[in-house]
């Protein structure tokens, strides 16, 4: 459900974003003429790709997003560029119009930048013998947040990893690459990620 609501949400917030910025071009090379035709052929459009990005994003939320600062200010300027947006086109103010389009610019990478952040930084493990001790610490920085202490807290659309049935080779390759809402952990070794399956399965226990 929660992989669903992304997919959606990303789609229709860059259908939304390059819909602005259609007008924002317009507005800027004074085509006026142009851009009251546009805004007239695109008022239902708009007003389902508004609705449609607000609902999933809403729904990200209710299902459990990981709130995060990066995520708070995305939605401060998403909410902050809609009315700007609409008293940006409607009076033709160019200042407003473009401010409006700049926040829904950097909202969009606020949220690419979220997704990075949730990996953290890769510890260094290699001075640590045991598996279990060295997954333990490598969960922590990089899988707590959105799975919990235990596996099971599901964040962000995240799987409950005491019943995972994923085989080892199946979780090495959603580790490294990443699967759905979660991002891949590229700067793992292969030493690393086994550590870390290691320790995901005490979870089991």
């Amino acid at each position: 459900m929660y992989t669903g609501l992304l997919h959606s949400h990303k789609l229709l917030v860059l259908l939304f974003l390059l819909h602005y910025v259609a007008k924002l071009v317009l507005l800027l090379m004074n085509r006026h003429e142009q851009l009251a035709k546009y805004s007239k052929l695109t008022k239902v459009p708009e007003m389902i790709l508004s609705f449609g990005f607000l609902a999933t994003g809403i729904g990200m939320l209710i299902k459990g997003a990981a709130l995060s600062t990066l995520l708070i200010v995305k939605i401060v300027c998403v909410l902050a560029s809609i009315p700007l947006a609409i008293i940006g086109f409607k009076k033709g103010n160019k200042i407003l119009a473009f401010v409006a389009v700049f926040l829904i610019v950097m909202s969009y990478g606020l949220a690419e930048m979220n997704k990075k952040a949730k990996t953290g930084p890769v510890v260094d493990t290699s001075t640590i013998t045991d598996p279990i001790v060295a997954g333990k610490l490598i969960y922590t920085n990089t899988c707590v947040n959105c799975h919990g202490a235990d596996g099971k807290l599901g964040l962000s659309g995240s799987k409950d990893l005491s019943i995972t049935q994923l085989t080892i080779d199946e979780q090495k390759t959603a580790i490294r690459n990443g699967k759905n809402a979660m991002p891949g952990y590229k700067d793992l070794s292969d030493e690393q990620i086994e550590d870390l399956i290691v320790y995901i399965a005490t979870f089991k226990q």
